[in-house]
C-alpha cells in the first residue's frame, strides 16, 4: 500500500523540469552605478541622522553643551539647519543650479525655530541630494564644476563624498548633544 506517493512520472517531471531550469543561463546582475552607490550611501545616512534629529524633544533643540570649551557652538536646531542648508549647497552644486532661497548660506533660515520646520527642511534637503546624486555617472563624475563653497573647482563626485562625509561629522556631534540630554540616538538602541 502506497501512503501518498507520486508516481514515478510525477517525480520525473520535477526532476526534468528542476534541471531545465538550472540549465538555463542565469541573467547576471547589473553592476551597480555611480547614482546607484552614492544614493545607496546616502539613505544609509538618512535612516541614521533624520531619527536622531527626531528623537532630541523639541525643547531641548536649543541645547548647546556649556561645560568645557564650547563657546560659540551650534546648539541643536542649528546643526541640523546647517546640515540642510549644506545638503542644498552640494547638491545645487553637483546640479549646477542655484540653490534654493531658505539654504543660502551655510546655517539655514534664521527664522524657523519650530521642531517641524527643522526636520521638513532636513528631509526636503535629503530629498533633494538625491536628485543630485542620482544625475552623476561615469561620464561626469570627474568633470569640473564650480566649487560652491571657494573658488577653483571640484568634482560631482568630490561633493557626493564631500556631503556624506559632512553629514557624518554632524551626526557624531548629534548623538553627543542626545546623550548629554539623557536620550539614547536610536541607531544605538537594541532592536
Amino acid at each position: 500500500m502506497q501512503r501518498n506517493a507520486m508516481p514515478a512520472a510525477g517525480w520525473l517531471a520535477v526532476v526534468v523540469f528542476s534541471c531545465l531550469d538550472l540549465a538555463q543561463p542565469q541573467k547576471p546582475s547589473e553592476p551597480p552605478t555611480v547614482a546607484t552607490v552614492l544614493n545607496r550611501q546616502l539613505s544609509d545616512l538618512e535612516r541614521e541622522f533624520v531619527p536622531a534629529a527626531e528623537a532630541m524633544p523639541e525643547d531641548k533643540f536649543g541645547f548647546a553643551p556649556t561645560n568645557g570649551e564650547f563657546k560659540g557652538v551650534r546648539n541643536f536646531g542649528q546643526q541640523i539647519k546647517h546640515v540642510a542648508a549644506s545638503n542644498y549647497q552640494f547638491a545645487a552644486a553637483i546640479l549646477k543650479e542655484a540653490p534654493p532661497a531658505a539654504a543660502q548660506g551655510e546655517e539655514g533660515p534664521e527664522a524657523m525655530k519650530s521642531k517641524a520646520d527643522i526636520i521638513k527642511f532636513l528631509k526636503d534637503s535629503f530629498q533633494y541630494t538625491h536628485k543630485a546624486f542620482a544625475i552623476v555617472n561615469e561620464k561626469n563624475a570627474t568633470a569640473p564644476i564650480k566649487n560652491p563653497f571657494g573658488s577653483g573647482s571640484v568634482t560631482r563626485l568630490g561633493l557626493s563624498t564631500e556631503a556624506i562625509g559632512h553629514c557624518f561629522n554632524h551626526y557624531g556631534q548629534m548623538v553627543e548633544y542626545l546623550r548629554m540630554n539623557g536620550i539614547i540616538p536610536p541607531a544605538s538602541r537594541g532592536q
